[in-house]
C-alpha cells in the first residue's frame, strides 16, 4: 500500500476536455489532454499562443469562467483528491495554499486598490493564520527572496507604480508565500530582461528542490524549458501532440511542430537605413526625478533618479533599441520623450522644442507620435469594439468621421493582418498577438511618424514573435517610421534595431550602432546582457566569446 502510495503522482490529469459556450455555436479548446507530474518533478507546457495551455492550467484551480466554459470529460486528481467538479470549499483550500499561480498577466490579476504588502499578507493570513506584523515580516522575505530591490519601500508601492518585472516578481512571492506541493508558473519570465529571467529560474529551482515542489511550466521560451524542466509536453490545436523528456524532445523531435517550435527564433532581417542629417527625436541631458517623501509633512528628503541626463537622437526610417534590466529607467525614459511623464532637459522634434509646450499645444503633435504598450489587455478598452478603439484617436482629432472613418479602420486592420470583421469583436476574443496587432493598428491609423514600441512582443510566442518582426519591418519600409523599440529579449532587438541604447539605473552605459554593440560590447554590464541571452540561445556571433 505504501509502495502505491508513493508511486501515485502529484497531479493526474486524464482526457481533460475544455468547450466554451459561443452565441452560435460552440469551441473546443482543450480534447482529451492527459498528463501527470510527480513530486518534485519539473513539466513544461509548450505551444503556440491559442494551443489551449493556459485552458488546461486554470481548468486544475477551477478559475475558468463558468458556466460559459464546460468539460464534456475528464479527470484531474491532486494528491489523490478529484478537483474537476469540486465544491468551492474543496477548490479555495487548494488554491494558493497547496497548489500556487503565478499569472502571465501580473496587471490583470494585482488589485489596483490594494498595497503590495495588502494583497502578499492576505494569502498568508488566509492560509496560515499568521497575525498582522508576522504576515508583514514574512511579505517582506518573500521580496526579498525575489530580488526585488528596496523592498521595505516596494511593500507600499501599488501595482500600476513597480514595473512589468517588477510585477513579475510581486506573483511570484504571491506564488510562493504558502510554501505549496506544486507552483504553475504561466509565462513567469515574460515581462524579465534575461539576467533577472536566469535569477527567477535559478530561484524557482532552488526553491523546487529545498521544497520539494513540483512545477508546471507554461511557456513559448524553448530556452527556458530546457534549462528548467525535466519533462515537456507539447499543444497544438487544444492537444497533446508530443511528450517526452526534455533532452529527448531537444534532440530528437518527433512531430514536424515541435521540430518548428524549437527552430522558430527571431532572425535578423532588417535593412540598414543611412541617418539623415537632422534627427526626427532628439533630447539633451534629459532626466526624470520622483521625489521621495517622509516624516509628518511629508517632505521631500530625496529622490529616485528613473531617467538621468541621457541623450539620444532618434533619425528618420530607424529603430533604437533601448535595452536594460527592469527598472532600469526604459519606459520612463519614453514616456519623457512623448511628453506623458514630467522631466527636465530639452526635447526637439523636427528641430522644434517640445519640452516645455502645455497639454493644449502638445494635442498635434499626439498625432505624430505614438506608443504602443506592454499590456495590450491592459490598454484597451474590454467595453469597446475593436473598431472604436482603433478609430477613437481619428475621432479625438477631428480627422474622419461616419463611412470614411470606417474605411480607415478596415484599412488599418489590414495592414496589421487582421480580417475587417475583426471590428465588430471586443478584445478577450482575441490571442495576444491579435490584441498586439490592434494595439498597433491603433497607432498607426493617425499615420505618425514615430511609434514607440514598449516590449510589443514580451508575451508572444517564438512563431509570433517572428511574424510581429515582419509586420514591423514591413510596416517601417511602406510608411518610413521611426522606431523608439523597447525590450529585454535582446534576440528580438537584434532582429530590428539599427542602433542601441543600454540602459541602468536611469542612466545610459553604452550607446552605439546595432551591429558594434552586439559584437564588440565596450561595457560589463552589456557583456553581461549579451552573455546572459547567450545562456538561453547559442549565437553564432564568434567575436562575442572574449
Amino acid at each position: 500500500m505504501a509502495d502505491n502510495q508513493q508511486a501515485r503522482p502529484l497531479l493526474d490529469i486524464r482526457n481533460l476536455s475544455v468547450r466554451f459556450a459561443m452565441p452560435a455555436d460552440h469551441i473546443d479548446a482543450v480534447q482529451e489532454v492527459s498528463l501527470h507530474i510527480d513530486p518534485g518533478e519539473r513539466v513544461a507546457l509548450v505551444g503556440e499562443s491559442g494551443s489551449g495551455k493556459s485552458v488546461t492550467a486554470m481548468s486544475i484551480l477551477g478559475l475558468l469562467p463558468y458556466p460559459r466554459a464546460s468539460h464534456p470529460g475528464g479527470s484531474i486528481r491532486f494528491e489523490g483528491e478529484e478537483l474537476l467538479g469540486a465544491g468551492e470549499g474543496v477548490l479555495r483550500r487548494v488554491r494558493g495554499d497547496r497548489i500556487g499561480m503565478i499569472f502571465q498577466e501580473p496587471m490583470m490579476s494585482l488589485n489596483p486598490l490594494h498595497t503590495i504588502e495588502k494583497q502578499i499578507c492576505e494569502t498568508l493570513i488566509l492560509h496560515k493564520g499568521l497575525k498582522d506584523h508576522d504576515a508583514r515580516q514574512r511579505a517582506l522575505q518573500l521580496l526579498q527572496q525575489v530580488r526585488i530591490r528596496d523592498p521595505e519601500r516596494q511593500l507600499k508601492s501599488w501595482p500600476h507604480q513597480l514595473s512589468g518585472g517588477q510585477r513579475q516578481r510581486v506573483m511570484i512571492a504571491m506564488a510562493l508565500a504558502n510554501e505549496p506541493r506544486l507552483l504553475i508558473a504561466d509565462e513567469p519570465t515574460t515581462a524579465v530582461d534575461v539576467t533577472t529571467q536566469a535569477q527567477i529560474l535559478a530561484l524557482l529551482d532552488e526553491l523546487c528542490r529545498k521544497l520539494d515542489m513540483a512545477l508546471l511550466l507554461i511557456t513559448h521560451d524553448l530556452g527556458v524549458v530546457r534549462k528548467t524542466a525535466d519533462r515537456v509536453y507539447v499543444m497544438q490545436g487544444g492537444m497533446i501532440v508530443e511528450s517526452g523528456s526534455t533532452i529527448r524532445i531537444f534532440e530528437t523531435p518527433a512531430q514536424a511542430y515541435t521540430q518548428m517550435l524549437i527552430e522558430a527564433e527571431p532572425k535578423a532581417r532588417r535593412i540598414i537605413t543611412q541617418k539623415s542629417d537632422s534627427p526626427l527625436l532628439e533630447a539633451q541631458q534629459l532626466g526624470v526625478w520622483f521625489g521621495v517623501r517622509r516624516g509628518i509633512l511629508r517632505r521631500i528628503v530625496d529622490h529616485v533618479k528613473a531617467v538621468d541626463g541621457i541623450s539620444l537622437a532618434l533619425h528618420p526610417g530607424r529603430t533604437v533599441g533601448v535595452v536594460g534590466e527592469s527598472g532600469s529607467g526604459k519606459t520612463t525614459l519614453a514616456l519623457a520623450l512623448l511628453r506623458l511623464a514630467k522631466s527636465h532637459g530639452t526635447i526637439t522634434f523636427r528641430e522644434e522644442r517640445i519640452d516645455g509646450l502645455r497639454h493644449n499645444a502638445l494635442k498635434g503633435l499626439r498625432r505624430q507620435m505614438q506608443i504602443v504598450f506592454q499590456d495590450p489587455y491592459g490598454s484597451l478598452s474590454p467595453r469597446m469594439s475593436v473598431g472604436d478603439i482603433i478609430a477613437e484617436g481619428l475621432g479625438a482629432h477631428g480627422i474622419a468621421k461616419g463611412q470614411d472613418q470606417e474605411s480607415r479602420v478596415i484599412e488599418a486592420l489590414t495592414e496589421v493582418g487582421l480580417e475587417p470583421d475583426a471590428r465588430l469583436r471586443y478584445p478577450h476574443e482575441f490571442s495576444g498577438g491579435q490584441r498586439q496587432r490592434i494595439a498597433l493598428a491603433r497607432a498607426l491609423i493617425l499615420k505618425p511618424a514615430l511609434i514607440v514600441l514598449d516590449e510589443p512582443t514580451s508575451a508572444l510566442d517564438r512563431a509570433v514573435q517572428s511574424q510581429m518582426i515582419d509586420l514591423l519591418l514591413r510596416l517601417q519600409e511602406t510608411h518610413g517610421l521611426t522606431y523608439l523599440f523597447i525590450s529585454h529579449d535582446l534576440r528580438v532587438v537584434r532582429a530590428l534595431a539599427d542602433e542601441i541604447i543600454v540602459m541602468r539605473s536611469g542612466r545610459v552605459v553604452e550607446q552605439g550602432e546595432a551591429d558594434r554593440v552586439f559584437s564588440a560590447p565596450e561595457n560589463e554590464y552589456t557583456r553581461s546582457l549579451i552573455k546572459a541571452a547567450m545562456d538561453f540561445e547559442v549565437w553564432n556571433d564568434a567575436a562575442l566569446n572574449q
